[in-house]
């Protein structure tokens, strides 16, 4: 009997740690890699390349970034998006991006309780120093009740990303 258990234990411990190895390997590094590795955010890759603000995302974190699609940065008014990338205008499009960054990891299931929790709106500072709201519309998460959350909770080792379908702007 002592045998069977040990041998029982020493499955599940291996089953265990197979699959937390299986789980780092198959889990981008930060939340920078996932940027970098979607399609849908080449835009905002290139914003942050050119704010140099990619070492930072590969950093400890945690961090939640809403990751502002291309569709999202396209709908920008005509020549914001080009002229926020200047090099001289780095300070601007780093507060820019700063908006879209949370110091804390915040899966979906988070943010729905943050938002009950206070009652149907959940305030946020960003890196960027700019203040969200967080509420719901139905299932959606919708940030300044302007932009939606269309895909949550794309894990990183160092935090999370969702996809919005605006861009947050500093108050000016």
């Amino acid at each position: 009997m002592k045998v069977i258990k040990f041998a029982m234990t020493t499955a599940f411990a291996l089953a265990a740690s197979t699959a937390l190895a299986q789980d780092a390997t198959e889990m981008p590094a930060t939340v920078a890699d996932i940027v970098m590795e979607s399609a849908d955010h080449t835009t905002l890759e290139q914003a942050v390349v050119a704010a140099e603000m990619g070492e930072a995302l590969m950093g400890e974190g945690p961090f939640t970034v809403f990751a502002p699609t291309d569709a999202a940065f396209a709908a920008l008014p005509e020549g914001a998006l080009e002229e926020a990338m200047m090099p001289e205008n780095r300070e601007q499009l780093v507060q820019i991006l700063g908006c879209h960054v949370v110091e804390t990891k915040a899966l979906a299931a988070d943010v729905a309780q943050m938002i009950a929790d206070d009652g149907g709106a959940h305030p946020v500072t960003t890196m960027g120093n700019c203040n969200l709201t967080l509420t719901r519309d139905g299932e959606m998460v919708k940030i300044n009740d302007s932009v939606t959350v269309t895909a949550a909770d794309m894990e990183a080792g160092n935090g999370v990303v969702h996809v919005i379908d605006g861009v947050l702007l500093p108050a000016m």
